[in-house]
């Protein structure tokens, strides 16, 4: 069943979501910002660590099968070559996770937001390797992995202000899978055809 919208919290029907967000009862992500609802909806109703898991498998099987020579193809001029899409994921990784640590050590500090487009502009993503970029998000994706995979349920429930909205730890560990599979459904239809 699809997540559903309040306008404050994300809630989900049924129990098989209760032990990944391991809260009792009626589970909900809270307050993140109804602009990440377009990852989050992205994101299966199952442990989200089990799927960061999966897709670390499967993204890296997907981009290891294109061949160099396209990994800088752009499908319309203006737009990220395939190499700038993974140089991205690999990034929004890093900083989510980095928010979500902040976040849920119980860091009160309001934490500022980031242009995504001055990021690939400050990047040289066009001069590595397919192979070395694929290696990095796999380094980044383990990283976040071990992290939630020390977290407590205190920390799952804790919230934090991320460019000037609330959102919490929970949210943030969506984000980054459905970010992810956002950016794979668009590798596949844009770049791969």
């Amino acid at each position: 069943m699809a997540p559903q919208w309040n306008g404050a919290f994300l809630f989900f029907a049924g129990s098989s979501l209760a032990g990944k967000l391991q809260v009792q009862e009626k589970v909900y992500i809270t307050k993140y910002n109804p602009y990440y609802d377009r990852y989050i909806c992205l994101v299966p109703e199952e442990n989200v660590r089990d799927i960061l898991t999966k897709h670390l498998e499967k993204t890296t099987k997907l981009l290891s099968d294109i061949p160099e020579q396209r990994a800088n193809y752009r499908y319309a001029s203006g737009k990220w070559s395939l190499k700038e899409v993974l140089g991205h994921i690999t990034d929004n990784e890093r900083i989510m996770s980095y928010r979500l640590l902040r976040i849920a050590r119980g860091d009160k500090t309001p934490l500022a937001g980031y242009n995504q487009d001055d990021f690939i502009r400050g990047s040289s993503f066009d001069s590595h390797k397919l192979s070395e970029l694929i290696e990095d998000y796999m380094f980044v994706r383990r990283s976040t992995l071990t992290l939630l995979r020390g977290l407590s349920e205190e920390a799952w429930s804790r919230r934090g202000f991320v460019n000037n909205s609330e959102l919490s730890v929970k949210a943030l560990a969506y984000i980054i899978a459905g970010h992810e599979l956002h950016h794979i459904k668009v590798i596949k239809e844009k770049y791969l055809v």
